[in-house]
């Protein structure tokens, strides 16, 4: 190994799945060896035995659809609103310096504490739990997003202009496309941050969603639910994200060449 050598395709599958291999060795030692009681972490074998027992008769892909639906509904809302305003603020100065302080000082305020707000504004539907991940993610996107097009070369930019590209074509011809790549790697690395929020808004005032279940599941001491739970979002999210990477890689080979 050197710093910053590239590692095989190959190989990096293997280093992954070694960590994973490592991971469950170490937890099946912990546990069938007894040391770590069973109330507080969960067999391996057992966790899967619980996530059956859920699967089976607890009806827990209801929960992961409506888990999934949540995410993927506030994360789409805060992504139509992010990307145009993000695109503005980083194309004119003067829109930013407008929007910037605000958004700086939103993108720190914990989404979790809006849930007391949102239950009273909104209820304990749909509209809170959206609105909760939306909150957690807008503000993230629009400066990621203005830091991106800002930082577009000046050279391209005058090199439009001096072709006769008006205002509206730089946008539209130039920032998108050249900054298209990296609000897509923006956009990938926010979906996971957007998967902490629906746990949190799904822990209160909700009937149903992992993190309903996993909060039913803390008060029974059924750990290896818990776990189960824990673990469907993981994969879930592993999932999403290679469909991202892959999507991006299709999108924009032009950025990877």
């Amino acid at each position: 190994m050197r710093p910053l050598q590239p590692v095989g395709q190959g190989a990096r599958i293997v280093l992954g799945i070694g960590f994973f291999v490592l991971f469950v060795l170490a937890w099946s030692v912990a546990t069938f060896g007894g040391f770590v009681p069973a109330t507080f972490l969960a067999s391996p074998l057992a966790m899967l035995q619980d996530g059956w027992l859920l699967l089976t008769r607890f009806d827990f892909l209801h929960d992961i659809g409506m888990t999934v639906w949540r995410v993927m509904g506030g994360f789409l809302l805060a992504a139509a609103v992010a990307v145009p305003l993000g695109i503005v603020m980083g194309a004119y100065k003067p829109v930013e310096a407008f929007f910037e302080p605000f958004v700086s000082f939103a993108r720190y305020l914990p989404a979790s504490a809006f849930v007391p707000l949102l239950i009273l504004w909104a209820g304990i539907g749909e509209t809170q739990k959206l609105l909760v991940i939306f909150i957690g993610s807008v503000f993230q996107i629009i400066l990621m997003v203005a830091v991106a097009v800002g930082q577009v070369r000046r050279d391209l930019v005058e090199a439009a202009y001096t072709l006769g590209a008006s205002d509206a074509g730089i946008i539209r011809r130039v920032l998108i496309p050249a900054t298209a790549p990296d609000i897509a790697e923006i956009l990938r690395l926010v979906l996971g941050w957007a998967w902490t929020y629906v746990i949190v808004a799904e822990l209160i005032g909700s009937s149903s969603g992992i993190g309903h279940m996993i909060i039913e599941s803390q008060a029974l001491l059924a750990t290896g639910q818990i776990i189960f739970g824990i673990i469907v979002i993981g994969l879930i999210g592993l999932v999403s994200d290679f469909l991202f990477k892959g999507a991006n890689r299709m999108l924009f080979r032009w950025k990877l060449a």
